[in-house]
C-alpha cells in the first residue's frame, strides 16, 4: 500500500504548490494590468511576434497565440500522459477504481453545462460558451485543500484528482469536437496517419524521446493546426504513442546496481575529494541503469512536470487573467445571462452534478463508496470541482472572438473559482472529521 500512497502524495504535494505559484500568477496579472504599465502589458502579449522561418515554411503569430497554442500544448501533452498512466496502472486502471471519479465528474460536467445552456439558449452568441462552467483546475482545488491538512483523509485527495483527470478527458473531447473551425479534410488525414505512424514506431521498440517530439511536433500539431481542429488536441494525441515499457525488469536492476555499489565500495581511493575511474564506471552504469528501469512516459512526465506547472501555466494565467477594472461595464453582469450560467455552472451546477451522480449510481449500487468518506466531505469536494480557472479560460478564448464577451467571462470564471474554493473550504474545515464519517453517511435519511 505505501508504494502506492507514495507517488500519489507526491503527485498531490507538487500540484498544490503549483496551485500557489497560479494564485501569485492571476494576482500579478490583475495588478498590472490595473496600473500605470497596463498599456505596455497588453501590447507585449498581443502584438509581440514570434516567427520561425525556413526556405520553404514560415509561421509568425502574436505571442498570446504562442502562449494559449503553441506552449499550453505541452500542458495538454502532459495531460494526455497522466491519463495514459492513469489508465494503465492508476486509479482508472479497472472499472471498480474508475467508475466512482468517472460517474462524478460526468455530473460535474454535465449539470453545469446543461445550466449555462438553459440560461443562454436564446442567444446564438452566449450559448457558445456552454463548457466554460465544465472544467476543473486540480493545481487549483488540491492548492485549497491542502491548507486543511489532516482534516481531509488522503483518499479524498485521491478521489479528486481522479475526478479531474476525467474531467480533463471530457475537456479534451468537447475542445476537438465542438470549438474547432472549418475542417480541412487533407491535413487531419496527414495528421491522423503521422499519428499512427508513431504508434507503429512505439511497437518497433524506438524509445527516443527526440523522435516522437520532432514527428509529433511537424507531423502531427503543425497538420492540425493547418486543418482547423485546436492544435493543443496534438498534445493528448502524441502522449498516447510515448512508450510506457521498461528495459529492464526491476530485480534485475537492483541485482546490477548492488553489484555496481559493491564495486564502487571496493575501488576506494585515497583521495576524497575525486572519484577513481573505476568508480566513475560505476556511477555511469547505475545512472544508465536507472534510465532503463523507468518508462519514456514516466521520464517524460517527470521531466515535463515542473516546467509545465511552475512556467506554462503561470505564463498562461499572466497573459490571460489581465482584466482591467477600469475598462469593464459592470452593467454587463445584469443585462445579460452570460455571467450568470457561468456563476451558476460552477458553483451550484458542479457541486449538484457531482453529488447528484454519485447518489444514484450509489443507490443503484453500480459505484462503491470509500467508508473514509461521508457526505460533507463529497460536498465539500464538489464545491472544489467548482474552480475552473484554467481550463475555464482556455474554453473561453476558444468559445469567443468578442474581447467583452471574453472579458466578462474571465471576470465571472475568477468571481466563481473563489466562492467554489472559498465554500469548499469552510465545508471541509468546519465539517464532521473522519471519526464522524458514520453520522454523516450518504445512506443518512
Amino acid at each position: 500500500m505505501k508504494d502506492f500512497i507514495k507517488p500519489i502524495s507526491k503527485f498531490i504535494h507538487r500540484e498544490v504548490n503549483s496551485g500557489i505559484v497560479l494564485i501569485f500568477a492571476t494576482i500579478a496579472a490583475l495588478i498590472v494590468a490595473n496600473s500605470p504599465l497596463a498599456e505596455k502589458y497588453f501590447e507585449f502579449f498581443e502584438h509581440t511576434t514570434i516567427d520561425f522561418k525556413f526556405e520553404f515554411w514560415s509561421l509568425s503569430k502574436p505571442l498570446h497565440y504562442w502562449i494559449n497554442d503553441g506552449l499550453m500544448g505541452i500542458f495538454f501533452f502532459l495531460i494526455g500522459l497522466e491519463v495514459k498512466r492513469e489508465i494503465k496502472i492508476g486509479e482508472l486502471s479497472t472499472p471498480q477504481k474508475a467508475l466512482l471519479p468517472t460517474v462524478a465528474a460526468i455530473g460535474g460536467m454535465v449539470v453545469p453545462a446543461a445550466i449555462f445552456y438553459f440560461l443562454n439558449k436564446s442567444d446564438a452568441t452566449y450559448v457558445n460558451g456552454w463548457a466554460i462552467p465544465m472544467a476543473t483546475d486540480i493545481a487549483f482545488a488540491l492548492g485549497v485543500i491542502s491548507l486543511l491538512g489532516k482534516r481531509v483523509p488522503l483518499e479524498l485527495k485521491i478521489f479528486l484528482t481522479s475526478l479531474a483527470v476525467v474531467d480533463d478527458i471530457g475537456a479534451v473531447l468537447t475542445i476537438a469536437v465542438f470549438y474547432t473551425a472549418d475542417i480541412s479534410v487533407t491535413y487531419l488525414i496527414i495528421a491522423l496517419v503521422v499519428w499512427l505512424a508513431l504508434f507503429l514506431i512505439n511497437k518497433l521498440g524506438i524509445r527516443s524521446l527526440w523522435v516522437y517530439v520532432v514527428v509529433g511536433i511537424f507531423g502531427v500539431w503543425y497538420p492540425l493546426l493547418l486543418s482547423g481542429v485546436h492544435a493543443t488536441i496534438a498534445g493528448v494525441l502524441v502522449a498516447f504513442t510515448i512508450p510506457m515499457t521498461r528495459r529492464y525488469d526491476t530485480n534485475k536492476f537492483v541485482e546490477n546496481v548492488k553489484l555496481k555499489i559493491n564495486q564502487f565500495v571496493e575501488n576506494k581511493g585515497k583521495k576524497k575529494t575525486l572519484l577513481t575511474p573505476e568508480q566513475y564506471d560505476s556511477v555511469d552504469d547505475i545512472k544508465m541503469y536507472c534510465d532503463k528501469v523507468s518508462s519514456p512516459l514516466q521520464n517524460l512526465e517527470h521531466a515535463l512536470h515542473n516546467v509545465t506547472f511552475y512556467f506554462i501555466m503561470p505564463l498562461f494565467a499572466f497573459a490571460n487573467t489581465g482584466i482591467r477594472f477600469a475598462d469593464f461595464d459592470f452593467n454587463a453582469f445584469t443585462s445579460n445571462n452570460l455571467p450568470l450560467g457561468i456563476l451558476l455552472g460552477l458553483v451550484v451546477g458542479k457541486v449538484t452534478g457531482i453529488l447528484f451522480f454519485v447518489f444514484i449510481f450509489y443507490k443503484l449500487k453500480v459505484i462503491k463508496i470509500p467508508k473514509s468518506f461521508n457526505l460533507r466531505q463529497i460536498i465539500g469536494a464538489g464545491f472544489l470541482a467548482g474552480i475552473g480557472f484554467t481550463m475555464s479560460i482556455f474554453i473561453t478564448e476558444l468559445a469567443f472572438h468578442n474581447d467583452e464577451l471574453i472579458t466578462v467571462s474571465k471576470v465571472s470564471i475568477l468571481f466563481a473559482s473563489l466562492i467554489a474554493g472559498i465554500l469548499g473550504f469552510i465545508i471541509l474545515r468546519f465539517g464532521n472529521n473522519n471519526n464522524n464519517n458514520n453520522n454523516n453517511n450518504i445512506d443518512a435519511e
